[in-house]
């Protein structure tokens, strides 16, 4: 008789990690979890979700010896750990992301360990921006909108014959990559890493690149990532929901169940080796229209406030086209509504929520990553 399947969760106690795990143990198979317990999104330590029955090791991506306790014996790998969001730091985006993800290869070659397959989180963040559509010009994808454009409070992305200020259309695989902040960068590095290797060494190997992810276990405590969670903090205190630009930027948003879904589906069939794929719901909504919906929900009579501020290097717009992955049987299974209804309903379950936005903007601002337009918002 073979032995079950073991499965390695990078991260495996944060958002999407932990449902991985949960999936993962739905198909029978063994989970064992590597995970920092970063401070910054598990300030209480390892939270109650994580099961007594996996084999939980807190250790850190970036040192080698982890990678090799924690390897030990696994068929599959799903590399989830990942500092992320728009923190101020630099160097350690790259360590933890880029560093962490080649000690992983390193590993897995240095002693020639029989893992089957490796599955790394990627992200919409690699895109430039996404893909439009001129009236008059057709399809096209949106380069990164230049700091002086967005100073003088013109967000929209414009067609680059006529000028036309255009619509957001699906963004497929084939988009340009590229990025323009450290933690975009850093995605690239770990997606470009893991395909390459997998094409040299012949190891089965997939990149999925998440849109906006949100649900229960999402981390109340960092206010650098996550903005349903943000949005939620600040009303739950009776705050305005910030929202930067002029509040028309969109986001495909998945539940994380969806995300879980699909990692179990490219780690299963082998169609999914050596590709690249987005995982979104092939839908978006405007992130000022997201502020109202949750402040509905929650029953606040809160409006968003709009500053007149930006974040250079943030992209406008992002709906997955998700065709790729939907040849392979994946769909979304839950609505918007349907997912904030849950989300808000396990806030409910946490008792007093604080508010950490307020300290962390001004340290964004400091350091320029949130910047003030000069003039009124245009588009």
């Amino acid at each position: 008789m073979s032995r079950p399947t073991t499965a390695l969760v990078t991260g495996g106690a944060g958002l999407i990690g932990s449902h991985i795990v949960d999936a993962a143990r739905a198909e029978g198979w063994q989970v064992r979890i590597l995970d920092a317990l970063e401070r910054q999104t598990h300030p209480q330590g390892k939270p109650a979700w994580v099961p007594d029955e996996v084999d939980f090791l807190r250790g850190d991506v970036r040192n080698r010896r982890d990678w090799e306790r924690a390897l030990d014996g696994v068929d599959i790998v799903f590399h989830e750990a990942a500092y992320g969001g728009y923190m101020p730091e630099i160097a350690k985006f790259i360590h933890v992301n880029s560093y962490g993800t080649s000690l992983l290869l390193e590993t897995i070659r240095n002693h020639d360990l029989p893992v089957r397959k490796v599955v790394v989180a990627s992200s919409q963040a690699v895109y430039n921006e996404g893909a439009y559509a001129c009236p008059e010009h057709g399809h096209f994808y949106g380069t990164t909108r230049p700091v002086a454009q967005l100073e003088a409070g013109d967000y929209a992305v414009h067609c680059p014959v006529c000028g036309t200020a255009s619509i957001p259309v699906p963004t497929d695989e084939g988009a340009p990559m590229g990025g323009e902040n450290v933690y975009a960068i850093s995605k690239a590095d770990q997606e470009r890493l893991v395909i390459s290797y997998g094409r040299a060494s012949g190891l089965p190997v997939v990149a999925l690149r998440y849109s906006c992810t949100y649900g229960p276990r999402q981390s109340l405590f960092n206010p650098y990532t996550g903005v349903i969670a943000i949005f939620c903090t600040r009303l739950l205190n009776n705050l305005p929901p910030v929202v930067y630009e002029d509040g028309r930027q969109s986001r495909d948003l998945i539940f994380v169940e969806d995300i879980a879904r699909a990692n179990i589906l490219a780690a299963t069939d082998d169609r999914a080796n050596g590709q690249i794929m987005n995982v979104g719901t092939g839908n978006s909504v405007a992130i000022g229209d997201l502020a109202t919906m949750l402040a509905e929900r929650l029953g606040k009579a809160i409006g968003p406030d709009i500053p007149g501020e930006f974040r250079p290097g943030e992209m406008r717009a992002l709906i997955s086209d998700i065709s790729r992955i939907g040849e392979l049987g994946f769909k979304p299974r839950v609505t918007l509504e349907a997912g904030i209804d849950r989300y808000i309903g396990w806030i409910a379950e946490q008792g007093d929520v604080g508010e950490y936005f307020s300290a962390a903007e001004r340290r964004l601002r400091q350091r320029q990553i949130v910047r003030k337009a000069r003039f009124g918002a245009t588009a």
